[in-house]
């Protein structure tokens, strides 16, 4: 008997293919059910967008998460109270003839009562503020936008229909005085009421922006603790004074719009109307 030879582990071997002859099923080059089978280059578009992709995965997973979307700790108390202590200074600088019918030291004597009141809820840092702490900043700000308004319209109207004045520095102090006042008002606005609040701010509870500052486009060009705080609304209210538009800081909320278009009006008609009666009396 002939001794059955043992199997190829290499698997059964075909003659190599002659010219003109197809390779067999099962090898490169073969015939597929619809024709021949042809390899596709890979797409380097492909290869670009997969690494961007990894690369950006991989970025997100090591950048922590920005100060502004997680709990810290409330800012410090100090600036807002030096700010609204300048305000009520400003205020009772102003002429008497602009602070009528109203005693001329009632309402800072009011606003310096509630400011008070909000230091020693919140002496260092802001960080409890209940319905009446709440109540209260509401209304110490609505207090100096009232009393600052009405400086506001009785400049104007002594501008337009009051007696003509000689002179020009006593003008451009009241005015200056009145638009630095409206300055530091809306800067609280903006303050009191951007994702809640400063305490709401505080512990992360808003994701949603009513203003966007440019480290939260770009959170790469920011430290890590960054959040916005009360001299960024102050920065931003000078420049929405000035400006009459917004610069750095988008507006995406519709109130925050809207108050932003009311002080460029504003600041606009005060500065308009108290330069240009200045120059024409100007010798």
């Amino acid at each position: 008997m002939t001794q059955a030879e043992p199997p190829d582990p290499a698997g059964p071997q075909h003659p190599a293919p002659g010219p003109g002859t197809p390779p067999p099923p099962g090898m490169p080059g073969a015939p597929g059910r619809f024709g021949p089978r042809v390899r596709r280059a890979v797409d380097p578009w492909q290869l670009w967008l997969r690494r961007a992709e990894q690369i950006a995965a991989s970025r997100a997973q090591s950048m922590p998460i920005p100060a502004w979307m997680r709990k810290t700790p409330g800012e410090r108390r100090w600036p807002v109270t030096l700010t609204v202590v300048v305000a009520i200074a400003l205020q009772l600088l102003l002429p008497s003839h602009l602070t009528e019918p109203l005693p001329r030291a009632l309402l800072p004597a009011l606003e310096g009562a509630l400011l008070v009141g909000q230091s020693i809820a919140n002496p260092v840092r802001i960080e409890h503020r209940g319905r009446a702490v709440r109540a209260a900043s509401i209304a110490l700000i609505l207090l100096i936008t009232i009393a600052n308004a009405a400086s506001a319209v009785l400049l104007i109207h002594a501008i337009l229909h009051g007696k003509p004045v000689r002179a020009a520095g006593p003008l451009l102090a009241s005015g200056a005085s009145i638009w630095a006042t409206n300055v530091i008002a809306f800067a609280l606005w903006y303050w009191e009421f951007d994702r809640g609040g400063p305490v709401s701010r505080a512990l992360g509870t808003t994701r949603h922006p009513d203003l966007l500052f440019p480290q939260m486009a770009s959170p790469e060009l920011a430290p890590p603790d960054w959040e916005p705080q009360f001299v960024d609304y102050l920065y931003l209210s000078f420049t929405n004074a000035t400006a009459f538009s917004p610069t750095d800081v988008m507006p995406l909320a519709r109130w925050a719009k809207l108050t932003m278009l009311v002080q460029s009006a504003v600041s606009l008609s005060i500065g308009a109307l108290v330069i240009a009666r200045a120059v024409n009396i100007l010798p």
